[in-house]
Formats: C-alpha cells, sequence, structure tokens
C-alpha cells in the first residue's frame, strides 16, 4: 500500500509537489581531460562528442557510453523548453547526486557549485531563465581519485582490487526541475513522539519577509480516515508545532504504530496559504515509531527487537550504482523479505530516495551509513563532515532508518586505536549527528575500535558455527574489555574507551562464495549447495546462539563486480532457494 503522496518515479517522495518535469534521459556530452572547458567557455558554445543517458555514468553500459577508463572532468549539456505559464514562478533546478564536484550554469551564466557525491542539491535558476523558450543547462562535473573525498567502495587506482569496484564520475541520480511559488515551504522535519502520542513539525518557510499574512496548515489522515488538522499563522522563517495524535481511526491505538509486522504510515498534506489564497502544498508521510536502548538491547516502540539485516551494496551490472529503475529497488527490498531478513545495511553509499520510501512502506529496517574517505587529513575531516550533516537532514524523516553509521572498520581513521585525533573527529561526528538527531543510535566505528558508539558492533567472518561460538559463547567481558581481540585481530574499542552496556550486534558476517577462479569471498569457499547451507545454516544459528549478541547483518545480498560472495547473483538470480534462506533466519 503506497501512501497519498506517491508518484511513480518522483525522485524525493518524502516531499511531493506536482508541478514538476524530470531531466533524464539524453543529455549531450564530452570528457575534458585538458581541463579546458572552463577556459574555453564550454557553458556558452558547446560541442559534443558523445550522447549520454542521463542518470548513469559514463563508466556504465546504461549510459550509452560504457567507458571505465577515469576521467576527472566531464560535461554535460540539455536544452529545456520553459513553458510560458510558469512565468512568475520559481524554477528550480534539482540534482539528486553528482559526484563529486558539480558546476552548473544556465544559458551561459553560472548558476551554482556544490561539492559532494551522495547528498542531494538544487538551485534556485529562475533569474537566468527565458520564458517560453528554450534553455541550455550545462553541468560540469569534477572527481578526482583523492581519498579525502568520502567515495565509500569506489576504486582510486586504475582497476578493481580486493572489494572496490569501478569509480562513478558524474550524474549518477535523476535531475529535474521544480516550479515553485515564491513564498513556499522549503522542509519540513518530522520528529514523531511515541511515548506522548504526537508529532512535531519544525517548518522552514522561504519568502516570509515579502508576504503578507501567511498561514500553515498540516492536514494528518491514517489509511484516508482523519486524523488532526491543525494551523500555524506564520511569521518568521523557521517555526515548530507540535500535533496530538490520539484517535479512533484505526482502532487500538498500538495498531498505528510504525514496525516491520505493521509499517503504518501517517500521510500528511502541507496547505500553505497567503491572505487566503493556497501558494503551496506538499504531501508528505511519516512513521509513529521509537527506537530506543535499555539494558543491552535495542528496542522498537519501547519492545526489543533481533535484528536480522543484511548487508547490501546497492550495485547494478549495467548501471553500477545507480538503481536501473524503481521496480529495481522495489525487487531488492522484495528479496531481501522474502529470505527472512528485517532489515538491510545500506553499505558505503547513500541510496536513492526511492529505496528509503519502499523500504518506509514494505517495513524494512535501514542502517544508513556513510561513504568512507581514506586517508585522515584536515581536508578529509572538512569534506566528510560537511556531507554527513547534509545527508542526516536529508534522511532524516525516514521512519524506516534506525540506525547512522558514519564509519565502518577505520577507513578513513586509520590509525583510531591510538591516535587522538582520529578518535575525536568520530566523537565530533557522534555529536553533531545527535545534535541533529538524538532520537536515533548512532554507530562509530562498525566493526571495531570503537569510540562513542550507542551499539558495539562486531565484524567476524570465521566459517564454522564451532569456531564462533568457542570464540564468543562466554566470553563477553574477554572482548568488552579488550583483553582478546573479537575477531583474531582488532579490538573491540579504541584506546581510552569502555564498554557501557551497549547492546552487542554482528554487523558482518558469512560472505560465503562458491568455487571460481575469478573472484573472491571469504574464507574458503564452497562447492555445492548443500556444503554452502550447511555453513550458512552452522554460522547463522550459532550467532543466534549467544545469548548476549541482539543481531546479526550477513555479507551480502549480491555479488558485486569482482566480489562473488552473495546469496544472489549480480542480476539478481537466487544461488540457495529464497525459503531456505528464510527457514534458517527465522529458526
Amino acid at each position: 500500500m503506497t501512501t497519498k503522496a506517491y508518484i511513480k518515479d518522483y525522485p524525493r517522495p518524502q516531499f511531493v509537489r506536482d508541478n514538476w518535469l524530470s531531466l533524464n534521459g539524453e543529455w549531450s556530452f564530452r570528457f575534458d581531460d585538458a581541463k579546458a572547458g572552463e577556459q574555453e567557455k564550454w557553458y556558452e558554445k558547446f560541442e559534443e562528442t558523445h550522447k549520454i543517458n542521463v542518470p548513469f555514468t559514463y563508466e556504465t553500459k546504461a549510459s550509452g557510453i560504457g567507458i571505465e577508463e577515469f576521467h576527472p572532468q566531464v560535461w554535460y549539456n540539455k536544452t529545456v523548453a520553459v513553458p510560458k505559464e510558469t512565468e512568475g514562478k520559481r524554477v528550480i533546478l534539482h540534482f539528486q547526486a553528482v559526484d563529486y564536484v558539480a558546476k552548473v550554469w544556465v544559458n551561459g551564466t553560472f548558476a551554482g557549485q556544490h561539492q559532494g557525491g551522495y547528498a542531494a542539491f538544487s538551485f534556485d535558476i529562475t533569474p537566468y531563465l527565458v520564458f517560453g523558450a528554450d534553455n541550455n543547462i550545462t553541468v560540469k562535473a569534477e572527481d578526482s581519485n583523492s581519498c579525502y573525498q568520502p567515495r565509500g567502495k569506489q576504486r582510486w587506482v586504475k582497476d578493481n582490487f580486493e572489494c572496490f569496484y569501478v569509480q562513478t564520475t558524474g550524474i549518477w541520480q535523476t535531475v529535474w526541475l521544480e516550479y515553485v511559488e515564491q513564498q513556499r515551504l522549503d522542509s519540513v522535519k518530522i520528529t514523531p513522539d511515541v511515548d506522548r502520542l504526537a508529532v512535531r513539525f519544525d517548518y522552514e518557510v522561504h519568502g516570509v519577509e515579502e508576504a503578507g499574512n501567511l498561514r500553515l496548515e498540516a492536514i494528518v489522515t491514517l489509511k484516508g480516515e482523519p486524523v488532526k488538522r491543525v494551523s500555524l499563522a506564520i511569521d518568521r522563517p523557521c517555526q515548530t508545532v507540535e500535533v496530538d495524535l490520539v484517535h479512533e481511526a484505526n482502532g487500538p491505538w498500538k495498531r498505528a504504530l510504525w514496525s516491520p509486522q505493521r509499517p503504518n504510515l501517517y500521510d500528511v498534506e502541507f496547505v500553505l496559504y497567503a491572505d487566503d489564497r493556497v501558494v503551496d502544498r506538499v504531501f508528505s508521510y511519516f512513521g509513529l515509531r521509537k527506537v530506543s536502548i535499555e539494558n543491552g538491547k535495542v528496542l522498537l516502540n519501547n519492545v526489543p527487537i533481533y535484528q536480522r539485516l543484511i548487508l547490501d551494496q546497492g550495485y547494478w551490472t549495467d548501471s553500477h550504482l545507480t538503481p536501473p529503475s524503481e521496480e529495481a529497488l522495489i525487487e531488492d527490498i522484495d528479496l531481501m523479505l522474502a529470505m527472512g531478513y528485517n532489515g538491510v545495511r545500506k553499505h558505503m553509499k547513500i541510496e536513492d530516495a526511492r529505496f528509503l520510501y519502499w523500504c518506509d512502506v514494505k517495513g524494512l529496517l535501514v542502517w544508513s551509513e556513510m561513504a568512507a574517505t581514506f586517508e585522515f587529513h584536515d581536508r578529509a575531516v572538512e569534506t566528510f563532515t560537511n556531507e554527513w550533516l547534509e545527508i542526516v537532514k536529508q534522511q532524516y524523516n525516514h521512519p524506516s532508518i534506525i540506525t547512522w553509521v558514519p564509519f565502518n572498520e577505520s577507513w578513513g581513521v586509520m590509525n583510531i586505536l591510538r591516535d587522538k585525533r582520529q578518535q575525536k573527529f568520530t566523537e565530533g561526528i557522534y555529536h553533531l549527528t545527535k545534535s541533529i538527531d538524538p532520537y536515533r543510535p548512532v554507530i562509530t566505528n562498525d566493526g571495531w575500535e570503537h569510540t562513542v558508539s550507542d551499539i558495539l558492533t562486531l565484524h567476524d567472518y570465521v566459517a564454522k558455527g564451532e569456531n564462533f561460538l568457542k570464540r564468543y559463547a562466554g566470553n563477553k567481558e574477554a572482548i568488552v574489555n579488550n583483553e582478546t581481540t573479537c575477531n583474531q585481530w582488532k579490538y573491540a574499542f579504541a584506546e581510552g574507551y569502555a564498554y557501557r552496556g551497549q547492546p552487542i550486534i554482528i554487523s558482518e558476517f558469512g560472505g560465503i562464495a562458491f568455487q571460481s577462479d575469478k573472484g573472491w569471498g571469504y574464507g574458503d569457499q564452497v562447492d555445492s549447495v548443500e556444503a554452502f547451507i550447511e555453513r550458512f545454516r552452522g554460522i547463522t544459528q550459532a550467532i543466534k546462539d549467544v545469548d548476549y549478541i541482539c543481531g546479526y547483518c550477513y555479507t551480502q545480498i549480491t555479488d558485486v563486480q569482482q566480489e562473488i560472495n552473495g546469496l544472489l547473483t549480480e542480476d539478481r538470480k537466487p544461488k540457495i532457494p529464497l525459503e531456505t534462506i528464510k527457514a534458517i533466519n527465522l529458526a
């Protein structure tokens, strides 16, 4: 069941307006290896060398180019007709993601710049447009092999190696236009409160200073039934209203909470009035749910939840990091659920917002994880921090996200065990994240060498269940107190940090691969389906048998390029019957 706000392929399903235009499709394109484009003013006269299918990057077959060699600067150009009847409105140009630096010109005039390969951004391009005519949009994307920029699993050398894959350069998510009024809703931060049966809306309204009497109305419904309608006079750009959600629309109120079993979503319509004239209408939704930690357990809506997660890197054969379609995102979620998983750790990638929407709708828990840098430097601190804060704010409203994961396996902070600067960096990110969102757990350095962290997560690819039990059963105190390593070579905490009773989750394990002369998995490869099932059952059950462990994350859902340890092939064909995996997970 979709929300009232749902529009197929709409790129930002948490904040929906009717008047929009996708710019995906064919664009003119050229490489700029000589870095001559700006000096030669390609934004004034663009001479293409290729056509490219946006939003797929030139490295992918789906783009129509399919050249995997690294090119640090690339250019795009598209002619867009802006209807005469839209004159008087503001035209916003949105980019869901461009890797890494994007510079934008409209009709030869510079319109703006953004840095960061995973965060969405936008520019008001109204001053540069000619209404009722064709307009030229030119985009320059600058990428690099720098390990100071957040790059996740993208390689920084010529060829793929270990678990690092072909780079992603340029536009890799939807580009679109939106037609809005001068007075409009810029954003709404939605914070549910399960214990008080309420929700808080923190509004940012554009154009307040130029307006007359502004009033914002919020209309909340649940499954088509009215819940609450509130109205607020707007006299400053940022305002807050709290809404009581006590109602009889769906029987007992507990049935209206969001959970994997019952992913109830409240629809909310925001209507902005200027002197009783509607100037903006935005559709959104929220889930009434709470994530908390007590007595070494993670609680969802005040009830302990055992997390059965699967690691997902979000790659496709012909389109790499870009989902080939909305249907492909839905298929992945349905496959996870069919295998008995109740959540996903989205690894080293900020996924398409439509993926999060369908996780909200279908009740799949999400750990949202930042793409890593790979060297520690002041510049890396700055680039990482700026982009991470953008992402947390952009993803905040999704009820499916129950955990933030800014760091993984000491990537980018390789000396965190003893280096005070690196330790303080992770502490800073933890507290900055909490300043925006104090309601979700934050995992600071997933896998080992934690500093301040709400959950203690451990990575261990031991192959056999009996060996896992030897290492973990009855050894909690030794592991959490750094008296022994958690996986033969890494300690649970960085020096100077101690266990504070956090929940313990095995957030990477498995990685089983079938025998092959190419690619790799973790540990010895297996030679039959029967051997795979035996090993998968043994290690999964061993984790569940350790009483102080309250969840796990299996590596991984699909093969990715040279990495062949997925439960599915890269084109989503099951290697093992889905019902077999489900039975083991739910045993």
